[in-house]
This record gives structure tokens, C-alpha cells and sequence, in this order.
């Protein structure tokens, strides 16, 4: 049953899940946008899975299961054969003398009451719903180690290079990581996937089966597989077992063991990203739609390569998205496609650069401008100059932080009286992981695992904390008590106070004393209220960031 079916959506109201007004929004905006309705709520935060999950359970005259508070343990799995319950998306949910509770996100799925008589022939059978991406979660358990399933396929010796290909890039998608690494060792290649920002080892692959597996890569991202020596770039459309299209980006090196393959996967559409999903405070997500509203001025989001500085602006562009408005932008590459929206991908072969390209844009009669990056003293300009110009332009910017990013503009030859008019907001950002809802428990400040950290903070940081969490490992987080990311945020509002103060062409140390005492507080403090409600750990706010006086 379609998830914005009318039955569904009267639930919905019904039981005051969602307010007729939010109702109301949400049919106005999936009307101009190529997105469930589901998808709309979920992502502005206006419902809850949970909530949505007892919704259409209630729809579909069943009972909700909820597989995120009741896990399912392996042993559960098993009793269904791998086959079966992927065909008629079924878990085992309990399990009594008398009765067996099996739950699915197809209930009405034509012969799932008789084949799990045949399965179950002496007990009574309970059926219920769960969300579909709890459902997949639970067939994590089905997978061996994809080291054990490379060496079913190189024991076979049928399509090798395909298949291995294939099982890797499916494991990367379950275990959502942003890329995948063949690195080349002298007998052997270690697959590692990056996962939630960090690279876990995956498998081995002997060295004699490397070469059939490089070329088919090669030759899919249309490279020269008899180029050894130089660094290649290219790209595979990929289409999953369950029918996802996925774009891979290829990126060769040769090393001293040989070529090393690295492949960023991107999804082909934004999915669930909002606003609402960024890990944005009230006060810093409303600072953010206020400066968006503006009709022209300039929002920049620093950070690392990796930080995230794109999907903040992505889900910006999603919550401004209007049909009367014209929203163009120019990347490199486009990482995600946005419904409505006119993406332009940079070209150097054809000289399509970001200053290039920008002054092409501005001729489009644009409302809304997203220059992917800022790199040089030209882009600046023209950026700055469309600000000017009745322009709304967000951008991302190499810095450390959200002051730096002010005396790196002006550096680049940004006039500061132009600085300082079309400025409208800064944000700098990093990524953590968040800790694994599945294990999650609570630990004491005075706990050995936690005790020498916090005392090497200052009083005024340590005094806030008292209650802490981790994830103790399972088979969703794959052992390490991570699972998904968050960002922790710093924004600097451009007051006219700020404005006065770029005319002088400050310090980074003077924009923020200045931004301080405005109320801006840094990454290290936003962790900090990430810490205390339980969404990260001490130890991954210091992987990614220091303390203000350090």
C-alpha cells in the first residue's frame, strides 16, 4: 500500500500524529516536488518513523512492529531461510509455545499466510508491519564476511571480476559508506569502505585475480585500462539488485604495489534531507531560514573537504524550492540530482569553470545561486558582485573555522566595503558519528573509559557534563557503536556591528571576540549539548575538533 494512500493520511490526522495545517503544507509542497509525502514529513520533522510506522500498520489492519526497540537476533533470522524471507520481506519478530509473530512491509503480499504455514505448521501465526529500511537492517544478518563470498566466487571460477565487483559495491550500500578503497599490497588488495567518515577493513582479495577486476573497472568508467602510470578519473551509473542507481566516481593513482582504485559512491536522489535531519540547534536552524528568506546577500558554509558543507546547503536549496523560484547552480562534480532545480556540472575540458560558469548564470535570470566552491580570487568577485545584484548566493569555502573565513576573503582581493554589504552568514561545520541507538547505554562521568578525558578539559567545559553515553557494539553498527552522522555546527550572523568590523579588515581573533559576545558559539560547544543528549561521545567530538583555548 502506497505510503501517502488517503486511508493513511486519515490516520494520520485522526490520531494527531499530524496537524491539519502540516498536512496541508505537505500536499501543497509535493505537488512542484518529485517526493513522497512520507519523505516530507520525515524530513521536516513533523513525524517520527515510529509514528509513521504505527500509521500504516493501523492502515493495514495490523499490529506495528517496532524493530528498532526490539531487536532481532540472528538466531531469529535464521529460522527463515535467507531466500524466503526476501521474497516476501518477512522477519521473525517473537516467538512463543503457541504463537510466532512475523513481521513485514507487505502484509498483503499474495501466498505469505501460506508459505509461513509451511514454515510454521504448528503454530499460530501473527502477522505485522515494519518500516522497510528496518526490514533490510534485520537482513544484515543474512550477509558472510564478503572475504568468504570472494573466495565462493573465485572457487566457482565463473564471472569473476562482475561478480566480485557486484557483492562489494552491495555491501558498501548496506553498510552506507561513502567509498571504497583497493589498496594495493604486495601479495594481496585490502578492501576498506569508509563508513561514517572512517575506513573499516572489509576484505582480501589475492593479487592474481586484481588485474581482470581493475580493467572491468577500468573499461565500465570508460578509462585506458593500458595506461599504468598516471592518475584517471571517471564514472559508472550503477544499478543495485533492489533497483537503486547509484553514480560511482572512479579515481586511479598508481602506486608502488600497483594501481589503487578509490570509488565515491553518491546516490542519485536526496533522500529524508531536511532541514530538521542536519543535528541544527532551534536557534541556528532559524538563524539559517531567516538569512534564506533574504532576497539577495551571501550564505558560506566552511569546513573540510568531507565536513558536509554540500548537504547543509542541498537541504537549504530543498526547503527554499518554490516554483517561482529560479534556482540554478553550478558544482564539481553535481553529487546529488535536485528535483526542480537547474544543476550545471563544471567542465574543464570545455573551459566550464566556476567563474566561467557563474557569469553565464547570472544571465539566466536566477533568484537563488549555488556556486559549489569558492576557490579563487575571480569566483570571489563574481560571487560577491551577485550578492550585490538582488542575488541570494550560497557557497562552500575551505576554512577552519567560521572567523577565518572573513580574512581568507579579503585576502583574496574581496574589496571589504563589498565584504561587508553582501555578508549575510557564516557557518563552519564538521562531522560526527553518532552513537548507535541500538546499543546505546549510559555511563558514569568517574568510569576509567571516560575519566582521564574530562579531566584534561577545562572546569568550564568538564562542569557540563555529567551523564554520558557509548555504543557497546552490534551486528547494526557492525561492533563499533557508531552508526550514521551528525554535524556540529558554528555560526557567525553578520550584525552591523560585524559589518563595521570587516570594513577594517580584522584578525580572525577580533571577528570572533566580536561574534562571542553576539552569542555564537563554537563547534566545541554545540558538541558539547550533542554529548549531554546522548547523540555522540566525548572521544568523537575531540577526533574532529579542539577545544577553543587549545
Amino acid at each position: 500500500m502506497a505510503m501517502e494512500s488517503s486511508k493513511i493520511i486519515e490516520i494520520l490526522l485522526r490520531e494527531h500524529y499530524v496537524s491539519e495545517d502540516d498536512m496541508a503544507r505537505a500536499k501543497e509542497y509535493i505537488k512542484t516536488h518529485n517526493v513522497l509525502l512520507a519523505d516530507y514529513l520525515l524530513s521536516e520533522g513533523i513525524l517520527t518513523k515510529d509514528l509513521l510506522g504505527q500509521a500504516v500498520a493501523e492502515a493495514l489492519d495490523v499490529v506495528y512492529a517496532d524493530l528498532n526497540t526490539h531487536k532481532a537476533t540472528k538466531e531469529a533470522i535464521l529460522k527463515i531461510p535467507e531466500v524466503i524471507a526476501k521474497e516476501f520481506r518477512v522477519v521473525l519478530f517473537a516467538e512463543d509455545e503457541k504463537n510466532v509473530t512475523i513481521t513485514t512491509d507487505d502484509p498483503t503480499k499474495e501466498g505469505l499466510s501460506l508459505k509461513l504455514k509451511e514454515l510454521f505448521p504448528n503454530k499460530n501465526i501473527i502477522i505485522a508491519y515494519s518500516l522497510s529500511e528496518d526490514i533490510e537492517v534485520s537482513f544484515l544478518l543474512y550477509r558472510k564476511s564478503l572475504e568468504t563470498r570472494f573466495a565462493k566466487i573465485i572457487q566457482e571460477k565463473k564471472k569473476v571480476a562482475p561478480e566480485i565487483i557486484d557483492e562489494m559495491i552491495e555491501d558498501a550500500l548496506y553498510h552506507k559508506a561513502s567509498d571504497i578503497h583497493f589498496e594495493p599490497r604486495e601479495n594481496e588488495i585490502l578492501i576498506r569502505f569508509r563508513v561514517d567518515g572512517v575506513l573499516q577493513e572489509a576484505g582480501i582479495i589475492p593479487k592474481d585475480n586484481f588485474e581482470n577486476i581493475l580493467n572491468r573497472i577500468k573499461v565500465q568508467a570508460r578509462l585506458r585500462i593500458d595506461e599504468h602510470n598516471a592518475a584517471q578519473d571517471g564514472s559508472i551509473r550503477y544499478i543495485s539488485k533492489n533497483g537503486t542507481k547509484v553514480d560511482l566516481r572512479v579515481s586511479l593513482v598508481p602506486t608502488l604495489n600497483g594501481e589503487k582504485i578509490v570509488i565515491r559512491l553518491l546516490a542519485e536522489y536526496v533522500k529524508d534531507l531536511g532541514l530538521n535531519s542536519l543535528g541544527l540547534s532551534a536557534t541556528n536552524q532559524s538563524m539559517l531560514a531567516t538569512a534564506a528568506k533574504k532576497p539577495f546577500g551571501m550564505i558560506l558554509v566552511a569546513g573540510p573537504t568531507g565536513s558536509g558543507k554540500t548537504t547543509t546547503l542541498y537541504a537549504l536549496l530543498k526547503s527554499i524550492n518554490k516554483p517561482e523560484i529560479n534556482i540554478t547552480t553550478i558544482e564539481d562534480p553535481a553529487e546529488y540530482k535536485l528535483p526542480g532545480i537547474n544543476q550545471i556540472q563544471i567542465n574543464n575540458q570545455t573551459n566550464l569553470t566556476f567563474a566561467k560558469g557563474l557569469r553565464s548564470i547570472i544571465r539566466q535570470d536566477p533568484d537563488v545561486i549555488f556556486v559549489g566552491e569558492i576557490r579563487d580570487e575571480e569566483t570571489a568577485e563574481i560571487a560577491v558582485n551577485a550578492a550585490l545584484t538582488g542575488h541570494l548566493l550560497l557557497s562552500t569555502f575551505h576554512a577552519n573555522d567560521a572567523a577565518t573565513a572573513i580574512p581568507r576573503l579579503l585576502d583574496m582581493g574581496v574589496e571589504p566595503f563589498l565584504l561587508a554589504s553582501t555578508l549575510e552568514l557564516l557557518i563552519a561545520q564538521r562531522l560526527v558519528r553518532k552513537i548507535c541507538e541500538r546499543c546505546r547505554v549510559s555511563i558514569k562521568a568517574d568510569d576509567p573509559s571516560i575519566k582521564d578525558i574530562l579531566a584534561s578539559l577545562e572546569p568550564k567545559f568538564s562542569a557540563q557534563l555529567n551523564t554520558f553515553y557509548r555504543g557497546k557494539g552490534c551486528h547494526i553498527c557492525g561492533g563499533t557503536g557508531y552508526h550514521g552522522r551528525t554535524a556540529i555546527y558554528e555560526f557567525i550572523s553578520i550584525s552591523p556591528a560585524m559589518e563595521n568590523l570587516i570594513l577594517s579588515n580584522p584578525s580572525k581573533q577580533e571577528i570572533w571576540k566580536l561574534a562571542s559576545q553576539e552569542g555564537s558559539a563554537t563547534m566545541f560547544e554545540d558538541g558539547l549539548s550533542k554529548i549531554k543528549s546522548g547523540m555522540t561521545t566525548l572521544d568523537e567530538l575531540l577526533r574532529v575538533t579542539l577545544p577553543p583555548d587549545k
